[in-house]
Formats: C-alpha cells, sequence, structure tokens
C-alpha cells in the first residue's frame, strides 16, 4: 500500500545550534521508498548521519549564521505488513529469543521496568500467554489512562505516566514498553506516520517481540495499524525524538500528512483472533 508523506517544520533559530533530525522514513524490508525530497533553508549545512542506536535516518543540520530554520520532507511511502492468527502465535523461553532482541528487555530512561514488575505482575501475570498478555496491557492503557495533550514534557517517563494517568501517545507507547519487559517480553518503541491520523502529526505506537516476531500494538487507538510508516525503532524515545537541539532554537510551526487514495483501515472485527506484523 502506497503513502503520500509531507512533513514541514520552521523553527527561529535564537543561537548557532546542531539539529538531530528524525523525520525520514525508514526503508526496510517491508518498506520501500521512492520520489522521496528533503530541502532546507539555503545556507544550512546538512548530512545523513547513521546511528549505532536503534534504526533511524538521523540528519544532521549546521544552522550557521541563519536565524531562521524550514525544513520540508516528502516521500512515497509503500508498505506491507502481515496478518497472523493468534493460534499461530507462540511464546518461548528468554534463551531462545534472538540476541537482536535481547538489548529490548532491559530498563531504558524513559521505560522503567525494573520498577514496574510488581504492579506488571499484579495486572497481567495471570494471563499464561505473553501475546496475550500485550493485548491486556494496551486495553488497560486505552481504557485507564487519559489522552490528554499538554499533561506531560519530555521528562516524562512511563512510571510518571501510570502515577498521572494522563499523556500523549509518546507516553501510552512507553508505559506499553515498560510493562512489558517487567514481563520479560522484548519491547521497543516505534515512532512514525499515521495515515489519516486525526489531529495528523508524528505518531508513536509499540512492539512486543513474540516467538521472535515483533507485533505492533496502539494503546492510544488513534491510528490505523496497516496505515503505519516507520520513521525509527528505538528503546524509547530518547532513540527516536523528531528533533534534538543542541543550541537554542524554537519551533513556530509544525505540519504533517500521510493519505493514501487505496487505503483501507482495518476494523477491530478485521483484527478479531489476528495480529499484525509491519516487519518480521
Amino acid at each position: 500500500m502506497a503513502f503520500q508523506i509531507n512533513a514541514e517544520l520552521q523553527y527561529d533559530v535564537l543561537m548557532r545550534s546542531t539539529v538531530l533530525l528524525n523525520i525520514h522514513a525508514l526503508a526496510t524490508q517491508n518498506q520501500t521508498l521512492r520520489l522521496e525530497s528533503f530541502q532546507v533553508t539555503p545556507g544550512v549545512k546538512w548530512e545523513e548521519l547513521p546511528m549505532g542506536t536503534g534504526e533511524n535516518r538521523y540528519i544532521r543540520l549546521e544552522t550557521g549564521n541563519a536565524t531562521k530554520l524550514e525544513v520540508s520532507y516528502t516521500v512515497m511511502a509503500e508498505t506491507r505488513h502481515t496478518m497472523v492468527s493468534h493460534e499461530e502465535i507462540q511464546g518461548i523461553p528468554i534463551s531462545e529469543i534472538h540476541r537482536s532482541a535481547i538489548s529490548y528487555l532491559f530498563p531504558s530512561r524513559y521505560c522503567q521496568s525494573d520498577r514496574m514488575g510488581r504492579l506488571a505482575m499484579k495486572m497481567f501475570g495471570g494471563i499464561d500467554h505473553p501475546y496475550h498478555q500485550t493485548v491486556a496491557i494496551a486495553d488497560w492503557i486505552f481504557e485507564n489512562i487519559d489522552y490528554l495533550s499538554g499533561a506531560t514534557n519530555e521528562e516524562t517517563s512511563a512510571f510518571d505516566t501510570v502515577t498521572q494517568r494522563a499523556g500523549v501517545c509518546r507516553d501510552f507507547a512507553h508505559l506499553g514498553i515498560a510493562f512489558c519487559r517487567a514481563l520479560s517480553i522484548p519491547a521497543r518503541y516505534f515512532a512514525g506516520y499515521a495515515c489519516n491520523m486525526q489531529p495528523p502529526d508524528f505518531h508513536a505506537c509499540f512492539e512486543a517481540c513474540i516467538g521472535n516476531r515483533w507485533f505492533i500494538f496502539d494503546p492510544t487507538r488513534l491510528a490505523a495499524l496497516n496505515g503505519l510508516v516507520r520513521i525509527a525503532t528505538g528503546r524509547d524515545a530518547a532513540d527516536a525524538a523528531v528533533a534534538t537541539i543542541f543550541g537554542q532554537m524554537q519551533m513556530t510551526g509544525m505540519s504533517v500528512s500521510c493519505v493514501s487514495d487505496e487505503f483501507q483501515p482495518l476494523s477491530a472485527a478485521d483484527l478479531a483472533g489476528r495480529a499484525l506484523l509491519i516487519e518480521p
């Protein structure tokens, strides 16, 4: 399925700054890109900067003497997904988890699973299959955490969210990841674009590794799972932030769109008894 993506960011540059920008879609086994374009304010130097943590396509920008920074990114992304029957999903012991997933078992900056083990076991430990535990986690977050813009900031962690019971997609994802890891289920942060999401914005979900396959979950229920386009994967938002600024800048504008003429969102009925894989 093909998605037309457009993202524009505008900043006032208050002092000379360096920016690590993370808005490029990833090229993966199940996500191909074409007609990609990236433009910045004339005179601003930039380069693509591969990183050793997570999966992303950081762009490093040096503002130089610019007082304003404008960024425009467009791409046509084609994605493929796989539907898997619940009966086909098998849990495996940690001794058999693929080594690429091991780092997603550990606590991280925003996902303090080591502080949430007792709560996770109390609420979800009685469920005997890791996939059904993860479904229960996503359902609990949707039913018990209020989606409230402005309720959190860049310092808010999963532990804060479960205490305050409010947040945005980033916080919902962090909480899902922390609960999963507390139950010895590898989980990772998904940052991306979401087709026809209202209001249009960047979006965050989480993936859980069960039987060495990564299943996608969106506890906000704001986006159709088959309408997601991956920007980045990481331990948490620290690995996948849209912009990390070294210096002083102030955002003055942002617009994001992800649309498709052929998109048909999966409904709850479509997903009954089945799970979705974006990547193997």
